[in-house]
């Protein structure tokens, strides 16, 4: 049965893990119509783009209240490409700041709502939560502890485990093993904020540890002159869209916070956490973010699994120091010790297809109150 589908995606973890649903989905219905805003990634698996990540991704605060005028366009954009395409469904995959204002509209026009991967109100905005109560006919998460946390909400949730675990899966089954590990990953994220902030702090740490070799992953939707930008040393060299044949072949990695750090620890990959914003989003963040951690390693454990370097913390000599401790010895033993501990959270392969099917299902019986 033909059914059509919007998807919406600003960043590249979302353009990755909605990437893999879409697949799965065309699996279980080849019929199915798909547009949306997204990447690379959800283009290969058939989506028509509206709208490319690379023009939507913005960190912090004050960055977004600078970029208020571009997220406008951008609303209107998407609101016009919505009510031109007629969907059936509209997929809301993580980016709650634009998404959770897009489902308002969306409920408002009588179009069902999906949200795939939460937005993080267990961590900050619980207010919010009222939005996804009345505006999002089912929530879809991937962390453990979110189905229990939103059902004490009120709100209607399902969990079938992280679909990482499906990506990872996929590479595994294409690539063969690699020994002699002797490099160390440099993952930067994917934010032109975010890099122009923490990545020149990594390759100081690169230029001080001549021995060593270390990759930048680079991001999907940047290109690979941006990275140039930044003074490096002959001990570093660029891989683009490599990020797992990178984290696969490192012994160790300078991770920023974000999905990296879940994917670093699901290759057995020991890490250093980095995080650093602009001052004032920094402040703002202080204030209302309710978690111990900001890793998704040590959230998912419960525990300081990976040390974490934030703001001012993060400093090429700490950094460093914090890099020596997990080469070798019995701290990189006891973190490899606790990711497997965290595998067994996450559970097993095959969480898109899952996720796939509930949603297709969903959508095939009529929406509640109908």
């Amino acid at each position: 049965m033909t059914q059509k589908w919007y998807f919406i995606a600003g960043e590249d973890s979302g353009d990755l893990l909605a990437s893999h649903l879409i697949k799965a989905m065309k699996s279980l219905n080849p019929e199915i119509q798909v547009k949306g805003m997204g990447g690379d990634k959800m283009q290969s698996e058939g989506m028509q783009l509206t709208e490319h990540i690379r023009n939507t991704s913005f960190m912090g605060f004050w960055e977004v209240f600078k970029n208020l005028l571009t997220i406008r366009k951008l609303f209107t954009k998407i609101k016009a490409s919505i009510l031109d395409f007629q969907p059936d469904v509209v997929v809301l995959v993580d980016y709650p700041g634009f998404n959770l204002r897009m489902a308002k509209w969306l409920h408002k026009k009588g179009i069902r709502v999906f949200y795939y991967i939460s937005p993080q109100l267990w961590a900050w905005k619980k207010g919010r939560i009222q939005i996804i109560r009345d505006y999002v006919e089912k929530l879809y998460v991937i962390l453990p502890f979110e189905k229990n946390f939103y059902e004490s909400e009120g709100i209607e949730v399902e969990y079938y485990g992280h679909p990482l675990l499906d990506v990872k899966a996929t590479f595994d089954a294409m690539n063969a093993p690699v020994s002699g590990l002797n490099q160390i990953a440099l993952l930067p994220g994917s934010r032109t904020q975010e890099i122009k902030k923490i990545l020149p702090v990594m390759l100081e740490v690169a230029a001080s540890t001549p021995e060593m070799h270390f990759v930048i992953a680079g991001a999907p939707s940047k290109n690979i002159e941006f990275y140039r930008q930044f003074p490096m040393s002959e001990n570093v060299e660029i891989q683009m869209n490599k990020t797992y044949s990178v984290l696969a072949s490192s012994r160790s990695a300078l991770v920023t916070s974000g999905t990296a750090t879940l994917e670093s620890a699901l290759f057995m990959v020991p890490q250093v956490v980095c995080y650093k914003g602009s001052s004032l989003s920094f402040l703002i963040a202080k204030r209302l973010v309710k978690v111990p951690f900001i890793s998704l390693v040590n959230l998912i454990s419960g525990k300081e699994t990976v040390k974490e370097l934030i703001q001012d913390e993060l400093t090429p000599e700490n950094l460093k120091t914090e890099l020596l401790k997990i080469t070798e010895g019995n701290h990189r033993t006891e973190i490899l010790r606790n990711y497997q501990e965290l595998h067994q959270k996450l559970g097993e392969a095959g969480v898109s297809l899952k996720i796939a099917a509930a949603m297709l299902n969903r959508a095939n019986t009529p929406p509640p109150g109908k």
